[in-house]
């Protein structure tokens, strides 16, 4: 991750451990490549159109910009599913995210301004002001960046 988007998410997972939630990075940073496979993997499994929803393309993941992390917790056995924003972590993670600059990238009743399904884990970096607004207005980065 950027040095930036590190050190808010190091505050994040301390906050975290004060509270008694357990959180973990889960997959961060991701090359080219390795988003390919992942997109591939996902289009040969699901099929395109799933896959568009689901997975972004090579070149264009979030991943791919040093600021975003999947996280997830024991009590989902650390697997990246919507069932996570139901969950005690899921829930203080909406809470807490703003304080520490992120935002929850994919909210859910938004995947038609985003184009992607809810995910609840796939956490964003946005800095302070810009992660409080968005989520006190409960809008997307896109609305906020007025790309809607």
């Amino acid at each position: 991750m950027r040095q930036d988007a590190a050190k808010a998410l190091e505050e994040l997972f301390s906050e975290a451990e004060k509270d008694g939630i357990d959180i973990y990075a889960i997959s961060g940073y991701r090359s080219y490549d390795r988003q390919e496979y992942i997109f591939t993997s996902k289009v040969m499994e699901r099929g395109i159109y799933v896959a568009n929803q689901t997975s972004a393309k090579p070149g264009e993941s979030e991943h791919q910009t040093g600021l975003a992390m999947d996280v997830s917790s024991p009590s989902v056995n650390f697997q990246l599913t919507q069932y996570y924003g139901h969950t005690r972590e899921g829930k203080w993670l909406v809470e807490n995210v703003p304080k520490h600059g992120f935002i929850i990238r994919y909210p859910e009743g938004k995947e038609y301004i985003t184009g992607y399904n809810y995910e609840p884990w796939h956490i964003r970096y946005v800095g302070k002001n810009a992660a409080e607004f968005i989520m006190n207005e409960n809008i997307t980065l896109e609305e906020y960046l007025g790309k809607v």
